[in-house]
């Protein structure tokens, strides 16, 4: 899955989520660091739940705390 969003310093990333654990996102330094920062801890799937733990190869919730915490533009499967 391919996503295209900015951060909050406005810089502007296209990763590409895997959803292989050894490199669960490729294109973004900063947004792997994001996603290693935040492994283990619970994101919501949606506005108003579900919770569930962030594992790097659940490729749901890497793009749902892609959307909590950066702006995402563009999801392309």
């Amino acid at each position: 899955m391919r996503v295209t969003g900015t951060l909050d310093d406005g810089g502007a990333y296209d990763v590409e989520v895997t959803g292989r654990e050894d490199r669960p996102v490729t294109g973004s330094r900063r947004v792997r660091a994001l996603v290693e920062q935040y492994a283990g801890q619970p994101v919501l799937l949606g506005p108003l739940g579900p919770r569930r733990v962030l594992e790097p190869a659940d490729v749901t919730a890497v793009l749902a705390l892609l959307r909590d915490r950066t702006r995402v533009v563009e999801v392309r499967q």
